[in-house]
């Protein structure tokens, strides 16, 4: 019998990651490298393990291909991703998943530059004269 695969997509900012949850024991692969190699921050390694610290599920690889953005963005964007698969797998955690907040996609996006600004808000500077 194959290995049921789960699959999910989760995104913020830029960032875009595709996730996989295989069947295994914990491990965490970012674009084929471990996750301590590829986040060097405690506080985002934290962040992408926070869907199985909350549910206390621990029996799937993840395996991860993130673009785009920032690692901060990337980090946010892999816990979205997991926390969608996890809910494919076992749909009774998706309570316990919303109540923390893990399933709603961060909108905040960067504004665009406006015609006449030097950015989306900065006008150029007042002089009297």
């Amino acid at each position: 019998m194959p290995n049921v695969v789960y699959s999910a997509v989760g995104r913020r900012k830029e960032a875009i990651a595709r996730v996989r949850l295989v069947p295994g024991d914990g491990k965490i692969v970012v674009n084929k490298r471990d996750l301590d190699d590829y986040f060097g921050l405690e506080t985002l390694k934290m962040t992408v393990r926070q869907p199985f610290t909350i549910t206390g599920v621990n029996n799937f690889d993840v395996l991860v291909n993130v673009r785009g953005g920032g690692i901060s963005g990337q980090a946010g964007a892999i816990r979205h991703g997991v926390s969608r698969a996890l809910c494919k797998a076992d749909p009774e955690l998706r309570t316990t998943l919303k109540k923390s907040g893990l399933l709603t996609r961060d909108p905040r996006m960067k504004e665009r530059k406006k015609y006449g600004l030097k950015a989306a808000r900065r006008a150029p500077q007042f002089s009297k004269r």
